[in-house]
Parts: structure tokens; sequence; C-alpha cells
């Protein structure tokens, strides 16, 4: 698929090292070349709103340094709570070291940004964009576009128990609903500083999300080990 590292470690780490050009794919509706596209700037007026219910420009997040920005699907989405766990185990070093921020933005209501990252254990900055405005714009999906099985390095459930975990966090929650709608897929995007489009790449289903260490090499942060991890065991 577009977007993804191949070749060897070290061909790999020459083109982190190198500048890395924006991925217009067969998946994005962006067209290149040279200038900033409609759809990221009329993205960047739309308000994103934060755990304290303060709403601000999304091009405010990435407009005096660079950031990785990943829309996440619903908040009751097992692959998404799984897969924000391990963004959670970025070191805060290796993203100041690189003068990159990360942020992870899902369309629920702000109510359930404290929640879940309580849940994850996610340290960085997280927003929510209630009306899935900055997703629609981006040209991001609704639905599965591609049915294609994926093995993902960062979701460590199968799909019975999955399930099973998100219909039971979203009976035990204050209130019953899917934090977002569930049709909705979400995508990564590095960004920054201003203008400046590094990276995109939108999901074509729940498990198309990109590898972790991909991203970080695209940004120019250190990556991370995440085989250091405690034995899953399904119920």
């Amino acid at each position: 698929m577009a977007g993804r590292a191949t070749g060897t470690p070290a061909e790999r780490a020459v083109a982190a090292a190198a500048p890395v050009t924006r991925q217009i794919g067969d998946q994005s509706p962006w067209r290149p070349p040279g200038e900033e596209p409609a759809e990221l700037r009329d993205a960047a007026r739309c308000l994103v709103v934060d755990a304290a219910g303060k709403a601000l420009p999304f091009g405010s997040l990435y407009k005096e340094r660079k950031a990785i920005v990943v829309f996440v699907r619903h908040f009751l989405c097992y692959v998404c709570k799984e897969y924000v766990e391990d963004l959670g185990k970025i070191p805060k070093k290796y993203l100041q070291d690189a003068n990159v921020q990360l942020i992870v933005i899902g369309q629920s209501s702000h109510h359930h940004i404290k929640p879940f990252c309580n849940l994850t254990g996610y340290p960085h900055e997280m927003y929510v964009d209630p009306e899935r405005e900055i997703y629609k714009t981006l040209g991001m999906k609704s639905g599965e576009t591609s049915v294609t099985s994926v093995h993902s390095p960062h979701v460590k459930s199968n799909w019975l128990s999955g399930s099973v975990k998100s219909i039971w966090r979203a009976m035990a929650s204050p209130a019953f609903d899917f934090q977002g709608d569930p049709a909705q897929q979400g995508g990564t995007l590095i960004l920054g500083p201003g203008n400046e489009i590094h990276f995109v790449h939108l999901d074509k289903n729940r498990l198309d999300h990109m590898p972790i260490n991909t991203i970080l090499q695209l940004a120019g942060v250190q990556t991370v080990d995440f085989t250091q991890r405690s034995k899953i065991i399904n119920v």
C-alpha cells in the first residue's frame, strides 16, 4: 500500500532522514503539485474541541511546529483503543528531541476524552471533531472500502474478544453511545509548521492504520520497541 516503508533497514533509515514528500495516492482526493490543497486549507479553519470543551482551529495545532496527527474511529472501537495504547508508549522525550508533537483526534463528545486517555494511558494531546467536519473535508472514508485482511502489530485482541470488550465498555459508560460514528474511518497526517504537508494516509478500513514506527521514521522521531508487552489473555 502507498506510504508504507519498504526496502532494507538501511534504505528505510536514509528515506526517513530525507525530506518526506506528500503521499498522494488513489485513496486520496488531494491533488498535487506545489500548493496547499483546498481540502487542508478548509480543514484548517474547522474547529476541534479539547477535554475542557474549548474550541480552537484545527490549523492552530500545527501552526508553530511539525505534528503527527492521527484521526481515529469511534472511541469504543477496540482497534483504536489498542492502537492509541501503543501511541501512548511513545516517550515524550522522543517527540521533544525531534521538535514534533503527537495529536490524536476522535469524533465523539469532548466528555469522552479524559476517560479514553485514562483507559489507554495516552499522555499526549487529544481533541475531538464531534461533527466530523475535518474528517469529511479531508476525504476520510465512511464504511469499509477494502476488506483485505491485514495483520496490525498494534492490535492484540481478535475480532470476537475485541467486540465483546467494546460492547461492555459501552454498557458500563455513563451514557450508552458509540462515542462516534462506527462507520467512520480515520487517517494519519504529518503536517507543519504552517501549511507544510509531509505525509497523508487515509484509512480504508479499521485495520488500515499506519504502523507507528513508520510514522515516527517519516516524522524524524526515534522509533519505539513495541514487542515488550505483557501476554494478552482473551476472555
